[in-house]
């Protein structure tokens, strides 16, 4: 039997996963407040609707008969989509409003793991009156990251002794309008992230990835929604050991415990730190860009994955290809911080050679493809190892030109690489 999968979200990321689901036995129809040229060639249909309304979500999926639905993006999650959608009798692969509280609410998750016993969780306290969350960086002894509770697309966290002074990091509370904050301890190493597919009360995990968050090469630069990442053909990292990974998917393995009912993606972001993998933060969704290096790689279909979770069973053993990939990220010239939307993407399908397109925030005309504000387009590469894989993205990104584009060049190129592993064994005493 056909199914027909609803996926929600119009970004690299669903892009993604719309050709991880490409060649299933399934239909797929989309729905994003943005049309994405990518997922739209591949679906059956695609509908442009506010997906943080369930009722239109609700009303799409039960027009095009839909037997599954994907939630990709965040903010859906937070609106309750995968309540609505359950209450309508299709199955939502993504947690409920109240499971997506890990990632929804940092306060929440912070309280959550510490309330459960999951290891990995930094010294934390949580405000809502500013002129105490001040005081307690006057009194804290050491650097603390500023976390406002709710969504920020990645770019609202502040790190005192990284990216601001102490007495930056409180005028930045002051002068914001946050209702509530968490203070925790700033986590020193190398971050990395492990996205396991979790459905009742089993889950299987994917090979880690490195994202880079800042803007400009080197690691400098503003916050973003994440510039580029790669993976390795192991499930680690080269600057980790087995013995790290395993470490992290203990503490994936604690958190779906105490989430008696999640289902969907359990993101795990960690620091590798001196004393072992510390957790950054949870998030209740794929990555973007991450899930651009996992489901590439993915040998399992994901539609088996999609029905075991609908029919009550544990997610089916996972097979991922023993390759290494790396994803960089073209966004408009200014980004973050002031974006010039307009300049036409010159790379297509046909024209990235032996990478990977996926299309994120982009829009189509008559004439071809532009940027707009947001992150525009992914190109990433396949090989067998981390070298070979950012040979192929940057070849693609040749085609693609730099005019009114801005790429982090310096992605998976073996002397950032070489960094990690030099900052980790700095770190052990090694």
């Amino acid at each position: 039997m056909r199914e027909n999968v609803l996926l929600i979200g119009g970004g690299g990321r669903e892009h993604a996963i719309a050709r991880a689901l490409e060649d299933s036995e399934a239909d797929l129809y989309a729905c994003a407040g943005n049309r994405n040229p990518g997922i739209a060639e591949i679906a059956t249909d695609f509908e442009t609707l506010e997906t943080t309304n369930p009722k239109a979500v609700v009303d799409y999926a039960e027009d095009v008969g839909a037997t599954i639905a994907v939630i990709g993006p965040e903010s859906p999650l937070e609106a309750g989509v995968a309540d609505e959608l359950e209450a309508a009798g299709v199955y939502a692969f993504g947690p409920k409003e109240e499971d997506a509280r890990i990632e929804t609410d940092k306060a929440f998750q912070r309280r959550f793991m510490e309330e459960n016993d999951v290891p990995g969780c930094p010294d934390f306290e949580t405000f809502d009156d500013m002129d105490a969350a001040c005081d307690f960086i006057d009194d804290y002894d050491g650097d603390l990251a500023i976390k406002p509770a709710g969504l920020t697309g990645g770019k609202g966290v502040k790190v005192i002794g990284d990216q601001v002074t102490a007495e930056e990091g409180k005028e930045y509370i002051r002068e914001s309008d946050y209702d509530r904050i968490v203070l925790e301890e700033r986590l020193v190493g190398e971050e990395f992230t492990i996205q396991a597919f979790v459905a009742n009360g089993a889950f299987e995990t994917s090979p880690a990835v490195q994202d880079h968050k800042r803007a400009y090469e080197g690691d400098e630069g503003p916050n973003t929604g994440g510039m580029g990442s790669y993976s390795d053909a192991t499930d680690e990292l080269p600057f980790m050991t087995e013995e790290d990974y395993d470490e992290a998917v203990s503490i994936i393995e604690a958190t779906v415990d105490a989430l008696e009912d999640y289902r969907g993606i359990l993101y795990g972001q960690f620091m590798l730190t001196s004393e072992g993998p510390k957790v950054v933060e949870f998030n209740a969704r794929f990555g973007d860009p991450e899930a651009m290096n996992t489901l590439p790689v993915l040998e399992t279909d994901f539609l088996d994955v999609l029905t075991a979770a609908r029919d009550g069973e544990a997610p089916p053993g996972l097979d991922f290809a023993s390759q290494a990939t790396v994803c960089k990220y073209a966004v408009p010239e200014g980004y973050p911080t002031d974006p010039e939307a307009g300049a036409k993407v010159q790379v297509d399908e046909d024209s990235a050679g032996d990478a990977l397109l996926f299309y994120a925030s982009v829009d189509e005309r008559d004439d071809g493809i532009y940027t707009t504000t947001s992150r525009a387009f992914a190109l990433v590469g396949v090989a067998d190892s981390i070298e070979e894989a950012e040979k192929i993205a940057e070849d693609a990104l040749e085609v693609a030109g730099d005019e009114g584009l801005h790429v982090r060049h310096d992605i998976g190129k073996p002397d950032l690489v070489q960094q990690r592993i030099d900052h980790v064994n700095e770190i052990r005493g090694e």
